[in-house]
């Protein structure tokens, strides 16, 4: 169906700026499914913004969740749709990354478990089974949570995708990496109450929670064509804040298997999140960096100035 769309879109767009042939074309993958998060992209392809920049848009779903930033970072896509802590511990590592604008400016992440699970305090957690979503980012914040919260006991397990199945199993008694905005709706509209620790409320410092990055590179070869699309994304977060029904209508239209009553709940709960204009905050980025140092994230300095790239 989303093939079937795509094609239809971009034949109507032709038609109606033939012009579009010529478009400079680039590649986002996204960091996870298609979902509210990711509303303004979908709101700015299918108004047009992209196309008057002169931008024809593919976005690719990763078949891994850790996929993206590895895969834009040694351009086999022009950018993806990253997150502040990944992309610090990935620097760390020696990847050459650059970050070219934001999409939501503060955590949603979240320790998700079952409210009847008896689970009150990260100390309740002890001798448990937890679960994390992302390889390589949110194992990590899962160990620098727990050190923070003095539980010392615990075993890692890798769920992927497969948040809510994995909690309602047993197969795992929480989860890191569920968004506060989604999961926390999912888990509502199928009759299960949902309980969290906020990450930001227990010893985790503010970050920017999805940021968009693309190599070194291809930042080289295609600044225009990627400053247009930051300019695009930015032009529908304002245009959603003005008119969010018909932000929100866009969206669905565009995505016809959405469950609208879950991606409507989750879209009033991802409103005040989203960023606004402008580039990364270099200091408060530093200040996340020195924390992953700190609390073992990362095992060498990171200087966050080098990693924002200022339009």
């Amino acid at each position: 169906m989303k093939k079937h769309l795509s094609t239809i879109l971009f034949i109507c767009t032709f038609l109606l700026n033939p012009g579009s042939a010529s478009a400079e074309k680039l590649t986002l993958m996204l960091d996870w499914f298609p979902n509210i998060d990711h509303l303004p992209i979908y709101v700015a392809r299918e108004k047009g913004l992209f196309a008057e920049k002169g931008l024809e848009l593919t976005i690719v779903t990763p078949s891994e969740t850790a996929d993206g930033l590895k895969l834009a970072a040694s351009g086999n896509v022009d950018m993806a749709v990253s997150y502040e802590p990944q992309t610090i511990i990935a620097a760390a590592a020696g990847v050459k990354v650059k970050v070219v604008g934001r999409l939501v400016a503060h955590p949603l992440t979240t320790l998700l478990f079952l409210k009847n699970k008896g689970i009150r305090s990260p100390k309740d957690l002890e001798g448990k089974k937890i679960g994390y979503t992302v390889p390589g980012l949110m194992d990590i914040m899962l160990k620098a949570f727990m050190s923070i919260n003095g539980v010392e006991n615990y075993e890692a397990v890798n769920v992927g995708f497969t948040i809510v199945p994995a909690l309602v199993s047993g197969s795992v008694d929480a989860v890191m990496g569920p968004f506060k905005t989604y999961e926390t709706v999912t888990m509502a509209h199928q009759n299960i109450e949902a309980g969290y620790f906020e990450l930001e409320k227990w010893g985790i410092p503010d970050y920017e929670e999805l940021i968009f990055v693309t190599g070194v590179k291809t930042l080289g070869q295609k600044e225009e064509e990627i400053k247009g699309f930051i300019q695009a994304v930015e032009e529908a977060i304002s245009f959603m804040h003005q008119q969010p029904q018909e932000a929100l209508q866009i969206y669905l239209n565009a995505l016809p298997e959405a469950d609208v009553r879950v991606e409507s709940d989750a879209f009033k709960l991802t409103l005040p999140f989203y960023a606004g204009p402008g580039g990364s905050d270099a200091a408060a980025w530093q200040d996340f960096a020195d924390f992953s140092l700190q609390h073992g994230l990362i095992e060498k300095s990171v200087q966050a100035a080098d990693l924002i790239h200022n339009w």
